[in-house]
């Protein structure tokens, strides 16, 4: 089964390679003494992105795999999921 269409798959990967560069800067800044403000803005960046991709995997979850459940007659197992993932969001 494919869970997720291949323009929202590639746009996720391409947040999540920037993400990637972002922390691999976050250690640099740590090796070379960065003043800790400026490097806890940029891991306040880093979870802006993050949340970022949550929400589009979310959107993607919603749009695709929860719709498909509820047009199958599973709207417990789709209620049950959006619950847990609005748990999730919540800490």
């Amino acid at each position: 089964m494919k869970y997720m269409e291949d323009k929202n798959k590639s746009q996720i990967i391409r947040r999540l390679k920037l993400i990637e560069g972002q922390t691999r800067g976050l250690q640099k800044m740590i090796e070379s003494d960065t003043y800790c403000i400026d490097i806890i803005t940029q891991t306040s960046a880093v979870k802006q992105a993050l949340s970022n991709v949550e929400d589009l995997l979310l959107e993607n979850h919603l749009s695709g795999c929860i719709l498909s459940q509820v047009k199958a007659g599973q709207t417990e197992k789709a209620k049950q999921e959006i619950l847990k993932v609005y748990k999730l969001k919540r800490k």
